[in-house]
């Protein structure tokens, strides 16, 4: 597996799809005109909306998606891997999909990923969160191989899930990823945390493209796209939340090393776990 240039794109995604979908194709542009090889952009590319109905009034579907059909025509023009951290895409069924997609240097579609875990909380500042009133939650995690490198698929409140990314890790992933919008207040709190976490905890690289700043629908998210080595250590960084592009190189290698040096990954072993009661009777579960 050879090494390669990696590129975060960090936007501020508003309202309207064409402009993001312009905004995120100047981006591409630009990394690809510093060398990179792949670039991630962050959850919610093709519109930031916090509204419901008008959400669902100016989303397509795959086919109509003008950040999809941009990502494929790039990749293809410009000879690179490009992988939307997500968009909303319409289902048939009146639901929505917060759908990821990967395209190779041909524009060939390689996978796409539907979010698994929904962002349903009430935070101390008075935002409360419903996705699952309006996106239809994913069912499958994804490893998907990019020009020999196995890449795994998430998106930001997968984060904090970390058996998805260790289960991604056993099956070969060298590389992770979280492509997120994290809101200011728990990215404040958490974002360098989680990601450092799943990269040293899985042995693996953790790119996670972001959203920044203040949106046009009123959120606030945190911005701080990172590329985490499996080392733990931040390689690239969007210093704030202003958009941006911040590279890294990728060296799949280094994350063989981080498993030979700490092999946790074949050194798990399954446990029954004792759920001890005040009356000194216990139910004895399975975990592992």
């Amino acid at each position: 597996m050879n090494a390669f240039k990696a590129a975060v794109v960090q936007m501020r995604s508003g309202m309207d799809p064409a402009r993001n979908a312009a905004d995120f194709e100047a981006l591409v542009r630009e990394a690809a005109g510093r060398g990179v090889a792949y670039v991630q952009s962050p959850e919610m590319t093709g519109a930031l909306v916090r509204d419901r109905q008008t959400l669902r009034r100016i989303v397509k579907d795959e086919a109509g998606d003008l950040v999809v059909d941009a990502a494929r025509r790039l990749a293809a023009e410009l000879g690179i891997a490009i992988h939307v951290g997500s968009t909303a895409i319409a289902l048939p069924d009146g639901k929505v999909a917060n759908r990821a997609f990967l395209f190779d240097r041909t524009g060939a579609l390689v996978a796409t990923y539907d979010k698994i875990h929904m962002f349903d909380v009430d935070l101390d500042n008075g935002e409360s969160w419903r996705e699952s009133a309006t996106y239809q939650p994913g069912a499958r995690a994804v490893v998907a191989p990019l020009a020999g490198v196995p890449f795994g698929l998430a998106i930001c409140y997968d984060l904090r899930f970390p058996h998805l990314f260790r289960a991604q890790a056993l099956a070969g992933a060298a590389v992770l990823s979280a492509p997120a919008a994290f809101t200011r207040q728990t990215g404040k709190a958490h974002w360098h945390v989680l990601t450092r976490a799943r990269a040293i905890e899985n042995g693996a690289w953790l790119i996670a493209a972001a959203q920044g700043g203040r949106h046009e629908d009123g959120r606030e998210t945190f911005g701080h796209s990172v590329i985490v080595d499996p080392w733990g250590a931040v390689a690239a960084e969007m210093p704030g939340d202003e958009p941006g592009i911040a590279l890294a190189e990728i060296d799949p290698r280094a994350s063989a090393a981080a498993r030979a040096k700490i092999p946790n990954l074949q050194n798990a072993r399954d446990f029954d776990l004792d759920m001890l009661a005040d009356d000194g009777l216990s139910a004895r579960r399975v975990a592992s």
